[in-house]
């Protein structure tokens, strides 16, 4: 078949002519082809499926954080029952304090001294079984977060920033501190 010669077309020969006669001079001329329907419902489909790919990836975050969220919630939940009873088991250690000064009071009553010793051990032992224990400081090193500090007093034969003596003890409730011990610090003289 022979090649037909194309005369140059003007605008309106071009708006005559086929679909496909346009594309072939549209090619002919150097210009992009116009995307057939089968192209843009591909590029349609790809951008879904990025689209689908990027929700499902904010999806799993989020169920992600909501998990977390879920678990540190329960995890807080349960401290908050441990440790409710923490409040008021530090406003019964005025009273375990008073028994031990009680005990260290000099009497010649021996029954009311057995006596004291008696309802003293039984209040200690029932705080120690709910989780209370006392805080040993004397002649341990000063540590801030224990101990509270009042005094500080000049002892030569005493280390450095070591808690020379306790006025009042401290106590933790289960591993957490309940109440600071009350110390006096002793430092070198000329410190």
């Amino acid at each position: 078949m022979p090649e037909q010669e194309v005369p140059n077309a003007t605008t309106e020969d071009a708006a005559t002519l086929s679909a496909e006669a346009q594309a072939a001079l549209d090619q002919a001329a150097g210009a992009p082809p116009a995307p057939s329907e089968e192209e843009a419902v591909a590029a349609e489909r790809d951008r879904l499926a990025q689209e689908k790919a990027e929700l499902q990836d904010r999806l799993l975050r989020l169920a992600a954080e909501f998990d977390n969220f879920r678990k540190r919630s329960e995890r807080e939940r349960l401290e908050a029952i441990e440790y409710a009873a923490a409040g008021a088991l530090a406003a019964l250690l005025p009273v375990l304090d008073d028994l031990e000064r009680a005990r260290k009071t000099p009497t010649t009553d021996s029954e009311y001294a057995r006596g004291v010793e008696l309802i003293y051990q039984r209040f200690s032992d029932a705080l120690r079984k709910l989780g209370v224990e006392p805080l040993d400081a004397e002649g341990k090193p000063f540590d801030p977060n224990l101990h509270h500090a009042i005094e500080r007093v000049e002892d030569p034969a005493v280390e450095q920033e070591t808690v020379a003596a306790e006025l009042q003890r401290g106590y933790t409730y289960k591993g957490r501190l309940l109440r600071e011990a009350l110390v006096r610090v002793a430092v070198k003289s000329g410190s």
